[in-house]
């Protein structure tokens, strides 16, 4: 005979110190909670309301640049370590915790083009508008001891990027080709090059590093193996690309930023169209750098806008600008996944927030429990009407918002140009083309 007891653990109601909530049990049969839906959705319209109301991402200006930054690094070691380049060849170490510069070196004559650190993070190299490639201690001189590069390499051609092999002591410089080099040798171990333009840009994968990727002026996008003597293959779009980046977390994706406003997330295994295509800037895009859990990344242009980007949507989900700040050039994201860093053409580098409302310091357990429940809140409720438009609505600058409409309205006539062209043509003579094929010319291989 079976007899059923009645047992209760006092963990679930007993509280630990007098101090704690009294724990109540909650039933979610949902018969027994008539009004839950209409409850939930007035807490997501104040948790979206609230997000808007508390997001005020911008952080702090480093300002001392006597001229506009061109570039920037991160330090592979180090979260509070940035390197920044500037046009008149200057090159700054800032510490980010204190918000101040520690240390300044006069690099080059002329722009400071391009800037990397060694994987280890113990010393960096530089690149500028007179022809050398410079090696530089990450650590300061000691006393009496002079500024001077560890190494200096002479080239014939001004060299225009430059970055790092991820694990290894070999790096790759661009310009009129693609050169690899040893760090112990002066001359390049191999040379790659597939046409004749200035090549602006050149980026190793983080995962299989013995892969690269260059931008040409002519409006290539090449894929390299360090391996192999020659080019992988090329893919060629309507307008030039200024720069790419590749996902830390697969392989095989990379962005490019381009000059027609809009960035092009590639699966270099299928380069006939592109995986997606991110349209929302008005002006060139100038940079483009991913975030540490490659679900995101941020992109700098030159209509003076900062944009965040999912890599899986066409728009972005935030937009960052100030009045006093000018043509964005380069973009970071710090590797803690938690800040944005924007270098401009007025002398500043600017801190933002990743996450425009996120609280910054130690929550308490009660603050993360409710900042957890307000998200699911706001997931489950995202596409209602109301809360949809307070969580996409950005007040924009006028310059930005006039562009906007200006290019919706062309948009729309070129759309009805070509309804018309098919409407009186022969059927089938008018083909449609999706917009991600709209924008390649050719891939070669």
């Amino acid at each position: 005979m079976r007899v059923k007891v009645l047992s209760r653990n006092p963990d679930d109601y007993v509280r630990e110190t007098k101090l704690d909530l009294q724990r109540v049990p909650r039933n979610y049969d949902p018969v027994l909670h008539p009004f839950e839906v209409p409850r939930e959705y007035t807490r997501a319209m104040n948790a979206t309301k609230l997000e808007r109301l508390f997001a005020k991402p911008f952080l702090s200006s480093l300002d001392g640049h006597r001229d506009g930054v061109n570039c920037m690094a991160k330090h592979p070691k180090s979260l509070s370590t940035v390197l920044s380049g500037a046009c008149d060849g200057e090159v700054k170490i800032w510490n980010l915790a204190k918000r101040q510069c520690i240390r300044t070196i006069q690099a080059h004559e002329g722009f400071v083009r391009g800037m990397c650190a060694r994987f280890c993070g113990t010393s960096f190299f530089t690149v500028g508008d007179d022809k050398t490639v410079k090696q530089w201690k990450m650590e300061s001189p000691e006393y009496g001891e002079e500024e001077e590069p560890i190494h200096t390499i002479l080239g014939k051609t001004v060299y225009t990027g430059i970055d790092h092999h991820w694990k290894e002591a070999v790096f790759a410089t661009c310009g009129h080709q693609v050169d690899i080099w040893d760090e112990q040798r002066t001359s390049p171990m191999c040379s790659l090059t597939w046409g004749f333009d200035s090549i602006s840009s050149v980026k190793f994968n983080p995962i299989e590093t013995y892969l690269l990727g260059s931008c040409a002026s002519d409006r290539n996008i090449v894929l390299y193996d360090m391996r192999k003597s020659t080019p992988l293959k090329k893919v060629i779009l309507n307008m030039r690309t200024n720069t790419l980046c590749w996902n830390p977390m697969e392989a095989f994706i990379f962005t490019a930023a381009n000059e027609d406003y809009n960035l092009y997330t590639f699966d270099m295994r299928y380069l006939e169209s592109p995986v997606m295509v991110h349209m929302d800037h008005v002006s060139a895009v100038l940079d483009v750098d991913y975030s540490p859990t490659g679900k995101e990344f941020v992109s700098a242009s030159f209509d003076k806008s900062v944009r965040i980007f999912p890599v899986d949507k066409g728009h972005s989900r935030e937009v960052y600008h100030t009045k006093r700040m000018q043509h964005v050039i380069t973009v970071k994201w710090t590797s803690d996944n938690k800040y944005i860093l924007c270098g401009s053409d007025e002398m500043n580098i600017r801190l933002w927030k990743a996450n425009a409302s996120e609280k910054l310091g130690v929550l308490a357990p009660r603050e993360k429990a409710a900042m957890n429940y307000n998200q699911k809140l706001k997931e489950k409720f995202q596409y209602h009407p109301k809360i949809r438009r307070i969580a996409q609505h950005r007040h924009l600058p006028k310059s930005i918002f006039g562009q906007i409409k200006e290019q919706r309205i062309m948009r729309e006539a070129r759309r009805r140009k070509e309804l018309n062209r098919r409407k009186h043509s022969k059927p089938g003579s008018v083909p449609f083309v999706s917009e991600r094929k709209k924008h390649i010319v050719a891939v070669v291989k």
